[in-house]
């Protein structure tokens, strides 16, 4: 059944159930683009600034006591999921994020005057502009929600992931730390390292990472709120932004503050470019890191095979017994979505007009759906593979001995040009460096073993 609402353009048909009201009817008509909509991370964070927002305006004297109660219990009740189908506003919006602001103040608005014991669409004694967004425009709540959002979920989720990561890949290098094997560059055999000395520098790529993100907290910590339009803070009371402020930072336990300057907080938004840039850093560490350990474990039998990983599931509809490397290949997907992401978080801050960025909610989406990819992510590396990783100890010894690289020490000895013949030879024969040393006299038994020890060669 449909019912008959009404804004400043005049009337709109909605759904009889419906908590949101014309506004958003009409960009939910206008806007029929992707199907995705507003992350719920970014709609929290807008529940809890109308909530905050309405306790500090009864606190000033702006709103009665049974609006302000009102208001607040209906803010907590979206924040509790409770609205999940009240807002349908495609992402792909207005750039101001309008739409989903009048979505929020409707829907707060309705639930207020029912718990007041009014009709919900009735816009009366509970107003989505004079009562739920008083002090407020789009223009400074939608970029404060979604500097709240990414920097509750980057602290929260996000850093704890790392962790995870970080500690799996340090637990793997302290085990494999006398695990000698044939290093590689240029894909191509190298001098020995241990497994431990290269699962240290993963591990420490990811440790690299977690600065990098808490690097970018200060600026991201700081909300236009209170600007209102266009920064100067027209239509809000002098103290509202910084009463509001301090109230989000204690429900958040994040030391949330006013912007220096709102001008720049909404006309640009280079604290979430900095951030993202952070996570597309982490995403390229994560690639080579997921594409590192699928080469060290390729095969069983005819690759690499240095490691084993866990075998979760079938590998192939055709090949019976085949196991693939599911989980560095969905992190290797999740890394290439990040880093494209970054393009588009990039490209959305360039867009800043004069005195407002107009591509938020490309922005809120972009970026939650980074942090969420690449969050899973990283869990699901650490649980799902690194921690299950084997060495193959026999596997590493036979490729070490195999190796033409471990003739490197003896040019010292001989010379890097008679080095260079004998490893030509031993590629040649198929025989080993060791077997050709020997074969040649070139050193005694003793020296053999001191100057060919593999071991030897990892450094500490």
């Amino acid at each position: 059944m449909m019912i008959k609402v009404s804004d400043s353009m005049g009337e709109m048909m909605v759904t009889k159930d419906a908590y949101y009201g014309a506004s958003t009817q009409r960009a939910v008509l206008n806007f029929p683009v992707s199907g995705t909509t507003m992350p719920d991370g970014i709609l929290h964070a807008l529940a809890l600034i109308k909530k905050e927002a309405a306790r500090v305006n009864g606190e000033l004297g702006l709103l009665t006591e049974e609006v302000v109660s009102a208001i607040d219990d209906a803010a907590a009740e979206v924040m509790g999921g409770k609205f999940q189908g009240q807002f349908p506003i495609d992402v792909y919006q207005t750039g101001s994020g309008t739409s989903t602001n009048m979505n929020m103040n409707e829907v707060i608005a309705a639930r207020a005057n029912e718990i007041m014991g009014s009709q919900r669409q009735g816009r009366t004694p509970v107003h989505p502009n004079d009562h739920v967004n008083l002090g407020q425009s789009s223009n400074d709540v939608i970029p404060s929600s979604i500097h709240i959002a990414v920097r509750e979920y980057a602290g929260k989720s996000f850093l704890p992931a790392l962790k995870t990561l970080k500690n799996s890949l340090s637990a793997r290098s302290r085990e494999f730390s006398r695990v000698v094997k044939v290093g590689r560059t240029h894909m191509q055999d190298a001098v020995p390292i241990t497994l431990g000395q290269e699962f240290s520098g993963y591990a420490s790529q990811v440790e690299h990472a977690m600065e990098a993100v808490e690097d970018t907290f200060l600026h991201l910590e700081e909300l236009p709120l209170g600007g209102t339009a266009v920064g100067t803070g027209l239509n809000s009371h002098p103290r509202f932004a910084e009463l509001v402020v301090l109230r989000i930072a204690s429900q958040a336990d994040i030391p949330f503050a006013i912007a220096p300057n709102r001008f720049a907080a909404m006309g640009g938004k280079d604290a979430l470019v900095s951030l993202h840039k952070s996570l597309a850093a982490y995403a390229s560490s994560l690639y080579k890191i997921a594409s590192d350990i699928r080469f060290l474990a390729c095969g069983p039998r005819c690759g690499i095979g240095e490691v084993a990983i866990p075998a979760l599931q079938p590998g192939s509809s055709i090949m019976p017994g085949k196991v693939n490397p599911v989980i560095p290949e969905s992190a290797l997907q999740a890394a290439v979505r990040v880093m494209g992401n970054d393009v588009t978080v990039t490209m959305a801050n360039a867009s800043g007009n004069l005195e407002l960025n107009v591509m938020m909610p490309l922005l809120a989406h972009v970026i939650m759906e980074s942090l969420t990819l690449i969050t899973n992510t990283t869990i699901l590396m650490a649980k799902k593979c690194v921690d299950g990783i084997s060495a193959n100890i026999d596997r590493c010894e036979e490729l070490v001995e195999q190796s033409l690289a471990l003739i490197t020490p003896l040019a010292q000895v001989i010379g890097y040009d008679e080095a260079s013949r004998l490893a030509k030879e031993a590629g040649l024969t198929g025989k080993t460096v060791r077997q050709l040393v020997r074969e040649k006299g070139i050193l005694t038994e003793d020296e053999i073993k001191k100057a060919l020890d593999p071991a030897g060669m990892v450094g500490n």
